[in-house]
Formats: structure tokens, sequence, C-alpha cells
């Protein structure tokens, strides 16, 4: 699962929810931009509660979150970093999913997908990365 999208690959991720590392970086983005610390503190691998959760689960409960706390979210910005798979086919259905989830327009969101070039961890293929940029408005 990439961007709340089945993308499929000959191997998974390991990891306490569904491994999902962009809308993961999405919500680490979004708390951080609000001031709320980060998802190991709002959803602690400690906790059997978010054990294989899907991540679009958690994104919808940061993103009310946030508005409680009075932000709305304007515009993300992310960069998936892996070798293998190919994202490119699936991005578009990504902005998608993640825009109808945070009740925004599609065109504020952008996922780009880059490669590390054959070095170190993602470049060998033994994992991937996200890194997300947003901005939040207070409302």
């Amino acid at each position: 699962m990439i961007g709340g999208i089945e993308v499929p690959y000959k191997f998974g991720l390991l990891a306490h929810s569904d491994g999902d590392v962009l809308i993961h970086s999405i919500i680490d983005a979004l708390l951080g931009a609000c001031g709320l610390r980060d998802i190991g503190t709002l959803f602690p691998n400690s906790d059997g509660e978010y054990a294989g959760t899907d991540s679009k689960k958690l994104l919808v409960i940061v993103f009310e979150k946030i508005l409680n706390e009075g932000f709305k979210v304007v515009n993300i910005d992310s960069t998936v970093i892996a070798e293998e798979p190919k994202l490119a086919p699936y991005i578009q259905k990504m902005r998608e999913t993640i825009a109808s989830i945070l009740k925004m327009p599609f065109q504020n969101v952008n996922v780009k997908a880059k490669t590390n070039e054959g070095m170190g961890f993602i470049g060998k293929k033994e994992g991937i990365a996200s890194i997300s940029v947003v901005l939040v408005e207070k409302i």
C-alpha cells in the first residue's frame, strides 16, 4: 500500500500498521505543521490497537484532529523514493485518494516518485522512503 493504493510488488514492508510510507509522511508533516508532534506519539507501535491498521484511517483521524485545532490543509507536496516498484502508473490515483480524504482540491496534492540511483538501502531495493511538505492555514 502506497498513497492509499494497492501497488503490486513481490515484497512487502515490515511495519506496525499497513506500512504506507506516503500516507505516514503526510501524517507526520500535517502533525508537525500544526505543532502536534508526530505519528509515533499519536499512534505508538506499542499500542496493539493500531496493528495492521489501514493508514488511510489514521489520516482521517489526523485530519479531524487538525480541523478541531482550527487548521485547514492548503497544499501537500510529497516525494516517494524507491528503486522499485515503479510508481508512475499509480500517482494519479494516489493524489485522488489523498485529496478525497483531506477534502481538498486534487491540484493541491502533488506526489512525485524518484529513485536513489542505486545508492544506499533504497538503491539496493531494501526499503523505500517518503518525504512530505504541507502548507496549513489557521482558520
